[in-house]
């Protein structure tokens, strides 16, 4: 094993809105009875967009965010930095 410690650096000048995405996709989700946190939380684990619905465009808006700068912005968020 190595002491090397990998940077991972997220630098990007994308100016997709990740939050209005989130709402937008959590509200279609609620709209059609599923509990929006199971499944955005298995669409970032899987990649798998099936675990969002069509409905009102959630599908297509949620693959507009990459999900390492979701979770990046996840993290920062939980944090509060």
């Amino acid at each position: 094993m190595s002491d090397y410690t990998r940077r991972f650096d997220l630098s990007s000048d994308d100016t997709v809105d990740t939050k209005e995405i989130l709402t937008q996709v959590y509200t279609a989700l609620q709209q059609k009875g599923y509990n929006p946190i199971n499944q955005i939380v298995g669409y970032i684990l899987s990649e798998d967009p099936t675990y969002i619905t069509n409905f009102n465009n959630a599908r297509t808006l949620i693959r507009k965010l990459d999900r390492d700068e979701l979770l990046q912005e996840l993290v920062r968020h939980y944090l509060g930095v």
